[in-house]
């Protein structure tokens, strides 16, 4: 249908209160798995190229092949640099036909990540392409770990929110409200009242990272309240898994010629059913006719 940036995909669903998911492109099986969940469910959806898997997965093989897939899809698709942390990162991203760029400066004074984000949005303005910041910092960790947890003097500040989104001119805001990167120790419990209080002073598409672990009333009340993009990938990982440890054992399967076909094939349906299941939590199935 189209290969849209992000301000174009979340603006339909900020008005229809709805959320795309992102989901992470970690290899050409979980494309595959995604765009298959997508036309399925007639869902428009955001393809993550996370920064930290660059030190596995080559960038600009990753956004040729999705390029590819999205050219011939019959829903809406983002491309987009998931937590880029260096310009050197967002360059090669820009070159390779990214449409949207997640520039994480969480990490920075609030200052430089107000420069450094606004420098971000100025180099891609040029391009259409959109720009995702963060403030705040969403708790675990990004490049690995599997288990994280929300830390409260890191959520997101109400009244710097306007300020920076003001000043960097993003097109969306990550915001922290008690969610977490990976798997989540123990029970998360989401700050309502402060992602309300967000929503209200901001006029841009709120995002919310580190879904896995939430429910789906967690997730359907941030939607209500304004969320419009969910970023998922620990439970996609996880079902991949499962579906690997239990194939590997069984022993018909490992007689077969194409073992490893079947067994790839295996984890594309996991990836897939999980990824429908977060489209319908999210009231993202059957919207892609929303768009032009």
């Amino acid at each position: 249908m189209s290969f849209i940036n992000l301000a174009e995909i979340l603006k339909t669903a900020k008005n229809e209160q709805f959320a795309v998911g992102a989901f992470n492109a970690i290899d050409n099986h979980f494309v595959d798995a995604i765009f298959a969940a997508a036309q399925q469910n007639r869902s428009p959806i955001i393809l993550n190229f996370a920064e930290v898997h660059s030190r596995l997965v080559n960038l600009e093989e990753m956004a040729e092949y999705v390029i590819f897939k999205a050219r011939r899809a019959e829903v809406p698709v983002t491309l987009n640099l998931d937590h880029g942390l260096t310009f050197d990162t967002v360059k090669r991203a820009l070159a390779s036909g990214f449409t949207s760029i997640m520039f994480d400066g969480s990490h920075l004074s609030y200052e430089e990540n107000v420069r450094q984000t606004a420098d971000v949005v100025a180099l891609c303005r040029g391009s259409k392409v959109s720009v995702e910041g963060e403030l705040g910092a969403v708790g675990g960790d990004e490049g690995g770990a599997l288990d994280g947890a929300a830390d409260t003097a890191l959520y997101t500040d109400v009244e710097q929110a306007n300020d920076f989104v003001s000043r960097t001119g993003v097109d969306a805001l990550a915001v922290a409200i008690g969610n977490s990167h990976g798997r989540y120790h123990g029970v998360p419990k989401l700050d309502f009242s402060r992602l309300d209080a967000l929503a209200q002073c901001v006029d841009v598409p709120l995002v919310l990272h580190g879904g896995s672990g939430l429910s789906t009333a967690d997730f359907r009340k941030a939607i209500q309240l304004g969320i419009a993009k969910i970023n998922f990938y620990t439970g996609m990982s996880q079902a991949a898994l499962r579906t690997l440890e239990s194939r590997l054992l069984n022993t018909e399967l490992s007689q077969k010629y194409d073992h490893y076909l079947l067994l790839m094939k295996d984890v594309e349906h996991a990836v897939c059913a999980t990824v429908t299941e977060q489209m319908a939590i999210f009231g993202s199935q059957n919207k892609a006719g929303r768009y032009a």
